[in-house]
């Protein structure tokens, strides 16, 4: 079983998903350039943080149209599971595989610190080893405020597809929201980057149980 990390143009964490995902947990892991199409080799997909073609437009507007990501839309179709973090999440949205939209921060900062998080759904894999509900990730983002409309809400909350929001929220993001799923809990956004918190030498763990999750 095996994971694969879309590099684009700009990514920054693509390194640091590989270093926690193969070094940390031992999950076969390769980086995949944004131009291959061919994911048929891989069990999980994760699109990692960073600036996706500079964020030129707006936050995974241009990434969208990647080869790989064309390919991404069928492996997400046949239930394979997508991980997108940060940068990954904004491109998820673009991409139409998750609602909603991530725009500049509340006060248009950029955020560079741990967050205290709140586990709002336990449906999906994702979330199943967070039994006290509580984890703390970093985030680093500077348009990570998630904005959806009202029926959009509804039908996250109707579907069970928030997954975390925030203790104290950051960025002003709607109803704290920090991560959701797609219905079936395939795919899962997020902007707090849990591998960044999985090698106890950098401070803290929380973060390693979500990536278990991918091959699990």
């Amino acid at each position: 079983m095996s994971i694969g990390v879309i590099v684009f143009p700009g990514s920054n964490c693509d390194r640091d998903v590989q270093w926690a995902t193969e070094g940390c947990l031992g999950m076969s892991t390769r980086r995949v350039w944004h131009e291959e199409t061919d994911l048929s080799s891989f069990d999980a997909i994760v699109l990692p943080g960073g600036f996706s073609y500079g964020d030129y437009l707006r936050c995974g507007a241009i990434a969208r149209f990647a080869p790989a990501l064309q390919s991404l839309i069928d492996f997400a179709a046949k239930g394979g599971r997508v991980l997108g973090i940060c940068n990954g999440f904004q491109v998820l949205t673009e991409l139409g595989l998750l609602p909603g939209a991530l725009t500049q921060n509340r006060d248009l900062h950029f955020i560079c610190e741990d967050a205290p998080l709140k586990v709002v759904s336990q449906r999906t894999a994702w979330m199943q080893g967070y039994n006290d509900g509580a984890l703390t990730l970093p985030i680093a983002h500077g348009e990570g405020r998630y904005q959806c409309s009202d029926d959009t809400l509804k039908q996250l909350q109707d579907d069970d597809a928030i997954a975390l929001s925030y203790g104290n929220n950051p960025n002003g993001s709607v109803s704290d929201i920090a991560g959701i799923t797609n219905a079936s809990g395939s795919v899962l956004g997020l902007m707090p980057h849990p591998e960044r918190a999985c090698d106890p030498a950098t401070g803290g763990t929380d973060g390693r149980r979500m990536l278990e999750a991918l091959l699990g």
